[in-house]
């Protein structure tokens, strides 16, 4: 699927408006454009709550109704989170679970190779071997993270300022796995596939080889090696005969030949690839400069870097205030849709609402990194083995359900109720001036809404490197913070079996900040989208969470890792703040 590109030579070409059948929002993400769709869905422009531009590709619902689609998808995104290289559009979110699995990559404003070479001709050979030594060693940190492409074309090679973006690894091994590549749907295109794909057979890091070498044929030539026409013309020649390198330039021919032998094991490595890219360059080091591509294609890069922002209309009134409006009327200001802007403040009633987010999901860098060999699921239902997730008591319903009996029998009259196990006691009117509240110590010359002093915030506890295995919990009130077995028992934080962070004590409770949000003690404090339990497969390595306890205590939690797939036990990796006796201590709680 490429999509984050398109030939056109205007902003408002390569941002399409979106259509009837398209969403405006995909989990939180408030799509601005459509990108472009190929065989595997659509892809869409949105941006994070920072203001940076992700490419949102929504795989079709064909493909997401197969279960064995869905199972490889989700290894290859969870590996795909692992590629971090310079040459790569990482992922940074994904749902794999939902009802129409998409992911988000970062957004590369430039056009694709095929593009380019579609709109301006074929590629000096100074850029050819840039271009190649760039998708080297984008393809050696795609393999180091045990993946292969399988379908490296010119059309998942987007041409940025600084260079190559090698996208879309991975994705065609997901394809493989339904039924709909065998009746209709085209997945990868026939003219880049090496001689061991074509027939079926195993496929290898040296298959993304081959299919380099294609590639660098095609941008130095402008036509594929083994020609065009039908599918199974072209796969043929691919298979049993020669490529026509005849117009290929001379100081490519080796490079292009050598990626192109029939035999895996004949072609180059990674590095060789490198050091012949560097035997054809006029000098013994590769450099970039800034103008590494032709001023025509370097054009297309500008066009598409003015991206449109999202729509920002604030939503519509629910009802009007009944007073007449004047210019001294205090107005509401307009909330901004959720993910957008800083927290608005709570509006007063009958003026503008603010909006309600329909789930919480968090914002990129999500989601989907589950050991492979643990399988993960995104919610209860979806596993008849996984246990109900745990909630809190009932405490808090009984507490509401005496406070209405209390009033409602009273008739709205003054009422005073005792909660012991609050500590707190409400009235229904405030007292006289001098009367004695149930501090005790007030006297009748302080002000009614006189505050103690707040207490300091307390100091960060830092704990780094924390392996906390499934079926294991962290206690934050210890002094040394570390993995002690048991996930059930009322504790603070556990790593269940069944797939998720537990915040089991009374009152505990966890929040997802969004990527990009800052993990800080605020933070933590302000943010109010409370969770019991939280499915690993919305988390990656860089998200943060913010823990609650019932004992008071908050902490921040930050992956680092998850065990791989060979590993013997199932464990994440985190970075462990903890603020003890945070709750309650700063001067608005």
């Amino acid at each position: 699927m490429s999509g984050q590109q398109q030939d056109r030579s205007s902003s408002s070409q390569v941002f399409q408006p979106l259509g009837g059948d398209d969403p405006t929002t995909i989990a939180g993400y408030r799509l601005a454009a459509k990108l472009g769709a190929g065989g595997m869905g659509k892809v869409y422009l949105s941006y994070t709550p920072g203001g940076r531009p992700v490419a949102i590709k929504v795989i079709r619902p064909e493909f997401g109704e197969d279960p064995e689609f869905r199972r490889r998808f989700a290894q290859e995104v969870q590996s795909a989170q692992r590629v971090q290289g310079l040459f790569t559009a990482p992922v940074i979110d994904a749902d794999t679970g939902g009802a129409q699995p998409w992911l988000a990559t970062a957004y590369v404003p430039g056009p694709s190779l095929a593009d380019a070479v579609v709109a301006h001709g074929a590629l000096p050979v100074e850029t050819v071997l840039l271009l190649i030594a760039g998708m080297a060693e984008a393809l050696h940190v795609i393999h180091g993270a045990g993946i292969v492409h399988r379908d490296l074309k010119p059309s998942n090679v987007l041409l940025a300022a600084d260079g190559p973006r090698v996208i879309d690894f991975g994705i065609a091994y997901a394809a493989d796995a339904t039924s709909l590549t065998g009746s209709g749907v085209t997945i990868g295109t026939p003219s880049f596939m090496a001689p061991e794909q074509a027939a079926g057979r195993r496929v290898t890091a040296a298959t993304d080889i081959f299919a380099l070498g294609q590639v660098a044929a095609y941008a130095a030539t402008g036509t594929p090696a083994f020609g065009e026409g039908t599918s199974h013309g072209v796969l043929y020649r691919i298979v049993h005969e020669e490529p026509d390198l005849t117009a290929v330039p001379e100081r490519l021919t080796e490079l292009v030949t050598r990626c192109l032998a029939k035999d895996p094991e004949a072609r180059p490595s990674i590095t060789e690839v490198i050091g012949l890219c560097q035997s054809a360059n006029a000098e013994t080091v590769l450099r970039r400069p800034e103008d590494w591509l032709p001023g025509a294609v370097a054009a297309d890069i500008t066009v598409r870097t003015a991206a449109p922002a999202p729509v920002q209309t604030p939503p519509p009134p629910a009802s009007l205030p009944s007073a007449a409006y004047s210019p001294t009327t205090p107005v509401a200001p307009a909330t901004p849709p959720p993910g957008y802007g800083p927290p608005a403040p709570q509006p007063a009633p009958q003026q503008y609402p603010t909006p309600v987010r329909a789930q919480a999901h968090a914002y990129a860098y999500a989601p989907t990194q589950v050991p492979a060999h643990a399988q993960v699921y995104p919610g209860p239902s979806m596993h008849p083995a996984a246990r109900q997730p745990k909630r809190a008591g009932k405490r808090g319903a009984v507490i509401a359900l005496a406070a209405a009996l209390v009033f409602g029998i009273g008739g709205g009259g003054t009422a005073y109720f005792l909660l012991k196990e609050e500590g707190q006691q409400t009235q229904g009117s405030g007292p006289s001036k001098g009367e004695q509240t149930d501090s005790g110590d007030r006297t009748a010359d302080q002000k009614p809404d006189a505050k103690p002093a707040p207490k300091p915030d307390p100091k960060p506890a830092v704990y780094k490197g924390i392996n906390l295995t499934a079926g294991y919990h962290l206690t934050l009130g210890d002094d040394d913070v570390r993995p002690q077995q048991g996930e059930d028992g009322g504790y603070e934080l556990s790593y269940d079996t069944g797939g998720y962070l537990d915040a089991e004590t009374q009152d505990g409770n966890l929040v997802l900040l969004d990527p990009g949000q800052e993990g800080s003690l605020a933070a933590c404090r302000a943010d109010t989208r409370f969770t019991k339990n939280l499915y690993l497969n919305k988390l990656s390595k860089g998200r943060q969470v913010c823990v609650t306890t019932g004992t008071g205590h908050m902490g921040l939690l930050t992956v680092q890792g998850f065990s791989a797939e060979g590993s013997p036990s199932t464990y994440m990796s985190l970075d462990v703040t903890v603020w003890r006796n945070a709750v309650g201590a700063d001067s608005g709680s």
